[in-house]
Formats: structure tokens, C-alpha cells, sequence
């Protein structure tokens, strides 16, 4: 996985979830891997960013909005999310917005 993500022609979407974590791991760096190969797998991904110092940062790049629902609800992500919420984040939040431009060396 490259650092910047190589995204096509907009339009597409992006999905923004920003974090801050627990303090305890209890599984989660092995679930982030699981739900990065996962959602490389579904239909309409894009590529990836992210980064963490304090806060957490990642966006996934997505077609459109079905693809980005059907991830959503697939159900080993709907199982990472519930488990998110009991152990591994203090607070998150999702945007989803729509890119219109985008460019860059």
C-alpha cells in the first residue's frame, strides 16, 4: 500500500473516520489489518490513507454511495464496528463527503 493513495478522476467519495483510542489494544491491531484486506476486497474500493498521532485519521476512497453502504453492512466490519465502540475508541466520528477535484504532484 502506497502512502498517498492513487485515486482516479473524480467524481468519487471519500469516507473520513477520525478517532482517538483507548488505551488498551485487546485485538484491535490485528482487526485493523483483518478490515484493511477486507475492504480492499469490496466492490468500489478505491485506495486508503491514514495516520495516527494522538488522533487517528483515515480516509478510504469509495465509487459511490452503495459502495460505501455495502461496506458498512458487510458483516465482519458491522462486528469490528460494535467491537470499536465497547473497547477501542474513547470517541469517532465519520464524515463521508464527495471529491469534485483533486490533484497533486
Amino acid at each position: 500500500m502506497t502512502v498517498i493513495a492513487d485515486t482516479p478522476k473524480p467524481p468519487y467519495y471519500a469516507v473520513i473516520f477520525t478517532s482517538i483510542r483507548s488505551q488498551t489494544d485487546n485485538g484491535y491491531n490485528k482487526m485493523a489489518e483483518k478490515m484493511m484486506t477486507l475492504a480492499q476486497q469490496q466492490p468500489g474500493f478505491l485506495g486508503v490513507e491514514s495516520a495516527r498521532e494522538g488522533v487517528g485519521i483515515t480516509v478510504s476512497y469509495w465509487q459511490n454511495l452503495q459502495d460505501i453502504k455495502h461496506w458498512k453492512a458487510n458483516t465482519e466490519h458491522l462486528e469490528a464496528q460494535e467491537t470499536g465502540r465497547k473497547l477501542w475508541y474513547e470517541a469517532y466520528r465519520v464524515r463521508i463527503a464527495k471529491v469534485e477535484k483533486d490533484y497533486g504532484l
